[in-house]
């Protein structure tokens, strides 16, 4: 389906090469890094879902083996229509307990000690004028708008280490390490954009900056903007895979704005 894309870094790596899809209203950006900086395999993975009024993506940074990746994808793609029926209620605790209810499953668990290694896992999903996110580890979610810019605040999530899913699980500790959140979008254009480490990482730091991120991002074809990108990482001879999502969701409804400011309007 034109709407739905999965990807592993296992399938195919992508070392030494490039390469960018467009599904639907998002774009899926991939480079597995350089042979002459050595290396020799991609832990990657990602899920991209659109539909008509939101958007489903999920980014992974497994370790040791992209076996916990493969099995992250396996298994939101089985639950795929519970998923998206909880999608489609009011809020996002429907969809957060039905996520919950996946991976605190015994069979989940089970699955999860006959993998090899464990994995970041960043979910995301928009609907209407709302960005909610889950993550656990590294992999991190921005979203660029000129209000968010102005006061210097681009990244929803902080990058936490030492969490993962897999061999070693936070789903399977007496309490459950993660990060989840919900941001409104404001009025206008919004661009949402999610990354592996291997773009923040990059030797150089081109990128560590959010600053030039969303310079970078700043067009109307992200298309064009990945290759840049991709093309920067390259070039400064990065040598962690990146996987990157990005998409841009244009608001016409007014956000939050401090109470002094309407009653002075």
């Amino acid at each position: 389906m034109d709407n739905r894309f999965s990807w592993v870094g296992s399938e195919k790596n992508f070392i030494d090469s490039k390469d960018i899809q467009s599904i639907g209203c998002m774009t899926v950006g991939r480079f597995g890094g350089n042979s002459s900086a050595g290396q020799y395999k991609n832990e990657d993975g990602c899920i991209v879902w659109v539909e008509e009024d939101w958007e489903f993506a999920v980014i992974l940074d497994a370790h040791d083996s992209a076996e916990s990746a493969e099995l992250i994808i396996h298994t939101l793609e089985e639950f795929e229509h519970e998923l998206i029926e909880s999608t489609s209620k009011p809020g996002f605790h429907h969809v957060q307990k039905k996520l919950f209810d996946i991976f605190q499953s015994d069979e989940f668990l089970d699955q999860c000690k006959q993998v090899k290694g464990e994995t970041a896992c960043l979910i995301c999903i928009r609907k209407e004028n709302y960005l909610w996110w889950f993550s656990v580890g590294d992999c991190v979610v921005f979203v660029f708008h000129p209000d968010f810019m102005a006061l210097n605040q681009f990244q929803l999530n902080q990058r936490q280490f030492y969490e993962w899913i897999g061999q070693v699980n936070t789903f399977d500790k007496a309490v459950t390490c993660f990060s989840s959140g919900v941001r409104e979008l404001r009025k206008g254009v919004n661009r949402i954009f999610m990354t592996t480490d291997g773009l923040l990482e990059c030797p150089g730091e081109p990128f560590s900056d959010p600053i030039d991120l969303a310079e970078s991002l700043d067009t109307d074809r992200l298309e064009v903007a990945f290759t840049l990108i991709l093309n920067e990482i390259e070039r400064n001879n990065v040598r962690d895979s990146t996987t990157m999502i990005g998409w841009t969701v244009d608001v016409s409804q007014q956000g939050s704005i401090p109470s002094d400011v309407v009653e002075n309007k």
